[in-house]
């Protein structure tokens, strides 16, 4: 008995001397793993800033649909919804291959597809116009899905404490981006030909830019290593209270994973409506001569809502933040057909606003739920809610806005199901309240 209590003594005495030689060494280690975090965090930056071109589909929209596929705005805008489908794909892909290789060659790799994907793009013309669905929509979509949300998941294993800030500020250089590139795209239309020849063009200076931002970026993104002890460098109250880290099979099995990822599906539903078709709408109102301002709009507010509430987020809960934006969506939506003058200009700024919150909290969320150790992968897979919905939206705002060719009000029917979708999601958001709180008074027990 005397030999095992000594035994176990030692035990201890040799596991306390193994923690505090961890501690020194992490100590010792602070300054250059913090300065990694911080060159990650701006690889990150540049890289999302980048992947907002994708949202300016709506600058070539009219001339794609008009050009490539004889005025047929639905197939023209399937372009759109098949990059943000694929990108789901792709970040699984990413996701998986970021556990099996360096983080910095699946984002060249991913910058490298994206690039081909748009230079390719720029040779299709209207004797196979569905070329375009697969450069720019399917390829274009599995490269940002390489990059995107493994970003996303590097930053917050760097930022644990503080996922939703850091979420926030990496998904709001996305949208960002799209507020930096408009100006850019509509010179670069008008420059080489205007609306429904400049887009070739257009799309080739683009795949120049993915090239080279990606592959400068992917030399200072490394994630942290296994031993990063953060709770010795931020106090432990901050530390994420997830103990459990689920795998993408155990995420599968969870009833939680199935209210996200639906809810995923159709809260995006009203925020890619106006993201694809914000020019036309604008241009069908009488605002033609400043319709690039509502793509300008939605991208400004697109940012902003990806940074507050992601911010808001970590102060009200994921949850009790995603029922506030799927209310404001519901609310709104109607009104962007039914409104007239500038005044649609405001209501898109609000989409913009609530659409980006989304993109803010879902990643954040899919991380408290399920763990730090698969969220690129598990994101991911969460993703392809999104990408259905992205998909769905299409065909539905792409239908109504072709049978109100001569009256956009008639695209009012598009944009009720929308906000149906969204009320949809806010019960969807109750039941996993609810299951949070059960989950949470059996911890006390």
């Amino acid at each position: 008995m005397e030999n095992e209590t000594t035994h176990e003594v030692s035990n201890n005495n040799a596991t306390a001397l193994d923690l505090k030689r961890e501690v020194a060494e992490e100590k010792g280690s602070k300054k250059p793993l913090a300065r990694q975090g911080l060159l990650s965090e701006i690889s990150a930056i540049a890289i999302q800033l980048t992947l907002g071109i994708a949202y300016l589909w709506s600058l070539f929209q009219t001339g794609v649909a008009v050009t490539l596929f004889g005025g047929n705005s639905a197939q023209a805008s399937l372009t759109f919804s098949l990059l943000l489908a694929t990108l789901t794909i792709g970040s699984v892909i990413g996701g998986k291959l970021a556990t099996k290789i360096p983080l910095r060659s699946v984002i060249l790799l991913g910058g490298v597809i994206l690039s081909l994907g748009f230079f390719l793009a720029s040779f299709v013309t209207a004797n196979a116009p569905w070329l375009l669905w697969f450069t720019y929509g399917v390829m274009g979509g599995v490269g940002m899905g390489f990059t995107y949300s493994t970003t996303i998941a590097c930053a917050q294993k760097w930022y644990p404490h503080k996922k939703g800030l850091v979420t926030g500020i990496i998904v709001s250089a996305l949208g960002f981006g799209g507020v930096i590139f408009t100006p850019v795209v509509e010179a670069l239309i008008k420059a080489f030909g205007g609306e429904g020849v400049g887009e070739s063009f257009a799309f080739m200076v683009l795949s120049g830019i993915f090239l080279v931002v990606c592959s400068v970026s992917s030399i200072f993104l490394k994630n942290p290593p296994d031993n990063y002890l953060i709770s010795k460098i931020v106090p432990k109250s901050a530390v994420p209270c997830t103990k459990q880290s689920y795998s993408t099979s155990e995420m599968l099995k969870k009833p939680e994973f199935y209210l996200i990822i639906f809810t995923f599906m159709l809260a995006c539903m009203g925020g890619l409506m106006i993201i694809g078709f914000a020019k036309p709408i604008a241009v069908a109102k009488g605002l033609g001569d400043t319709a690039y301002v509502g793509v300008m709009i939605i991208s400004i507010f697109n940012s902003l809502g990806r940074l507050t509430w992601g911010i808001a987020s970590d102060k009200l809960g994921r949850v009790n933040t995603l029922l506030i934006l799927l209310s404001g969506s519901a609310v709104v939506a109607p009104f962007v057909i039914l409104a007239n003058g500038y005044f649609i200009y405001a209501l898109i700024a609000l989409i913009g606003f609530f659409y980006g919150g989304l993109l803010s909290v879902f990643p954040s969320l899919t991380a408290d739920t399920f763990g730090a150790k698969s969220q690129a992968t598990n994101y991911g897979v969460v993703l392809l809610g999104f990408g259905a919905g992205a998909i769905i939206s299409s065909f539905i705002a792409g239908y109504y806005k072709d049978l109100a060719s001569t009256n956009v009000t008639l695209m009012l029917p598009a944009f009720i199901i929308s906000s149906s979708c969204a009320v949809a999601g806010i019960a969807m958001m109750l039941i996993l309240k609810y299951l949070n709180k059960r989950a949470e008074l059996a911890k006390e027990e």
